[in-house]
């Protein structure tokens, strides 16, 4: 059990004293105390007490402690300065973006890890290319469209096919701007990472492809023809990660008067074979994994799944590990993979947001807090459109209980979701907006899965999740 007397006790003594306090308040996360002179506080001691996350030395020095724990520390730590606690001047009025920011902040801190400092890196690959993922996707979706109730009478005009052409191209050649953006990431050249990704472009003109005598160029080891396709975009991933890793090591031992073209030549060629009898089949293989562990959650699970996986996807948002997502959603929007361009992985995920919403309503029916109504009232809107940080960070998540009754009511619209194969075209939006990406035919399906998520969060939430003397704990009475 956490001992508040005795965090006060270390933090008074390392503060200098007593006679080194002027001022002691909060806001929603730090404890702030105004000091006489700040020579005398052990800043480096302050940050080892118990329950401290972190240290902002400001004009007042803000002990970060996160929401609830921050007011325990306050109680205590008054009473042994003898001044009158306070909120901090902004502590009332803090905007809930500020708020949401600064425990997102916190949550990052908290779980900030090797795995997800890596699964970020991972991410950041992606999230440039999602322009044009989200708007290829969009190209493809609707031209299908047209193709089937048009006959493909528009197949032989040039803008539409000129249309066509857009949406093709990102997806055929995606894979070299993963590789490039990959090398660029983990701080290798971006063009020799598009070479590395060139690898799984599946272009007859490529010279592992041709034939010689009628017959194909056969692999080593497998005795097989070369198929660049089949690693796809985690080989083109992996390997363009791989020459980034292989340029740096390179480069720290050639001599700079050869390094400019000796270093890349050696990089392409020993990365190439590399990412040719190596990185190829891994990437296969991670490919054929990961679409077997979908596919098993998704068919054979069914409505099970889909609530699994709602339920579940905001509690890997809070330690980050929603990252390793990131290129899954971009093999499911790929034309030329195995769900042909439709994601039906996204529309569950989007009714975790839906769950918060209801949560963030039934806390603002049932709670008599001020602030807490302030701050739902001001996340509620953008929580509907798709965007749910503020919601999760500033209200759900700093009171616990209604983070889980969000995410258990969100489960049920992540199995309607599932139950109706909801299926979208693209990704990049969510919430409401996640109608336009939506496969054509489905909008509906798609607006009751949402409806029945911002019930479950409701209900759950109304009759569970809601906490009064927590949610004046948190946010002050």
């Amino acid at each position: 059990m956490v001992n508040y007397k005795q965090i006060s006790e270390q933090l008074l003594t390392l503060l200098g004293g007593k006679a080194n306090i002027t001022s002691n308040a909060a806001c929603m996360t730090r404890l702030r105390v105004g000091l006489r002179d700040t020579s005398k506080a052990d800043v480096e001691g302050v940050k080892k007490v118990e329950g401290v996350l972190g240290v902002v030395e400001s004009d007042t020095l803000q002990i970060v402690f996160g929401p609830g724990k921050v007011n325990k520390v306050l109680d205590e730590f008054y009473k042994l300065t003898g001044l009158p606690k306070g909120q901090a001047e902004n502590g009332s009025d803090q905007d809930i973006n500020e708020v949401a920011k600064e425990n997102k902040a916190l949550q990052k801190a908290k779980y900030d890890k090797p795995v997800q400092r890596f699964l970020k890196k991972i991410s950041n690959i992606f999230v440039a290319l999602l322009p044009g993922i989200i708007a290829a996707g969009l190209i493809n979706g609707i031209c299908n469209v047209i193709n089937v109730s048009t006959g493909g009478s528009l197949l032989g005009v040039w803008w539409y096919q000129c249309i066509r052409t857009m949406g093709w191209a990102l997806f055929a050649y995606l894979p070299i701007l993963v590789g490039f953006n990959a090398a660029k990431e983990f701080g290798g050249s971006g063009v020799l990472g598009a070479i590395a990704g060139a690898m799984s472009i599946a272009n007859p003109g490529m010279p592992l492809l041709a034939t010689v005598n009628d017959a194909q160029i056969l692999l080593p080891i497998t005795n097989t023809a070369f198929n660049p396709a089949s690693g796809g975009l985690l080989a083109a991933l992996i390997a363009g990660a791989f020459f980034a890793f292989l340029e740096k090591n390179i480069r720290k031992r050639m001599p700079d008067l050869i390094d400019t073209f000796v270093s890349p030549l050696l990089v392409l060629i020993i990365g190439g074979i590399v990412a040719l009898l190596v990185i190829q089949p891994l990437g296969a293989g991670l490919t054929k994994v990961i679409f077997a562990l979908l596919s098993f959650v998704y068919e054979k699970m069914g409505v099970v799944g889909g609530y699994i996986l709602s339920a579940g996807f905001l509690p890997l948002v809070a330690v980050g590990l929603h990252q390793a997502l990131t290129p899954i959603h971009a093999l499911l929007n790929d034309p030329e993979g195995a769900t042909k361009g439709i994601n039906y992985l996204l529309p569950i995920l989007m009714m975790a947001g839906g769950g918060q919403v209801g949560a963030g309503i039934a806390l603002y029916v049932k709670t008599k807090n001020a602030k807490l109504k302030r701050y739902i009232r001001d996340s509620i809107p953008v929580g509907i459109l798709g965007i749910g940080e503020p919601m999760m960070y500033a209200v759900t998540l700093p009171l616990g209980r209604s983070f889980i009754t969000a995410c258990i009511g969100a489960g049920f619209g992540g199995a309607v979701a599932a139950l109706m194969h909801i299926g979208t075209v693209s990704q990049g939006v969510s919430g409401l907006f996640g109608l336009l990406i939506v496969q054509p035919g489905q909008q509906i399906g798609f607006i009751i899965s949402m409806l029945i998520a911002y019930a479950g969060g409701f209900l759950v939430t109304y009759f569970f999740g809601v906490d009064e003397d927590r949610i004046n704990e948190v946010y002050g009475e």
